[in-house]
């Protein structure tokens, strides 16, 4: 499902369960909520603060009113899956957040530009598969060149810095630039 069908309802749904909450969200539901993408999505990932339990509760219980097959939402589609991703995020994060979606039980907010754009070209370098999503984000060749370091800087791995630079010269030759 795609987070602008998912959300406002869900958003409801709080309403009516008389829970509010508010968090920040990145990956394909901040994407999607700023307009950078239009893809679906299978979850809804939380980086900050910790879900309560009766907004996962909540959340599980939406999935299965709504009749939601499970192949296209899972059942903890709202999680915190990303929230280590909190430690690695530069000094000031927070000051750089950027309201997404104010529903009246729910209000979204997403990392700033930058921070948004670290964590999206760290997941396409963990895993690949964010590729398009970075292809539709456009780093600059400025912003590439600024991540760089900081994804190469993400993992132990000693030949993780070399596929981190492989992967980016990919991105910038897809987008037109030599890195």
């Amino acid at each position: 499902m795609k987070p602008q069908e998912f959300i406002p309802r869900f958003d409801l749904f709080l309403l009516e369960q008389k829970l509010y909450f508010e968090c920040v969200v990145i990956g394909a539901t901040a994407l999607n909520l700023i307009g950078v993408v239009t893809r679906e999505t299978v979850d809804c990932d939380v980086l900050d603060p910790k879900i309560p339990t009766e907004i996962l509760a909540a959340s599980v219980k939406f999935a299965a009113l709504e009749n939601i097959p499970q192949e296209q939402i899972k059942d903890s589609w709202f999680n915190n899956g990303p929230e280590s991703l909190i430690r690695d995020l530069p000094p000031g994060w927070r000051l750089r957040l950027v309201e997404v979606y104010r529903g009246k039980a729910l209000v979204l907010h997403t990392l700033g530009r930058p921070d948004l754009l670290r964590s999206k070209l760290f997941a396409f370098c963990d895993r690949a598969t964010d590729f398009k999503d970075c292809v539709a984000r456009a780093p600059t060749e400025t912003e590439s060149s600024e991540c760089l370091q900081w994804v190469c800087d993400r993992d132990m791995n000693p030949d993780w810095p070399t596929h981190v630079t492989n992967s980016f010269n990919k991105l910038a030759r897809k987008l037109g630039y030599e890195l």
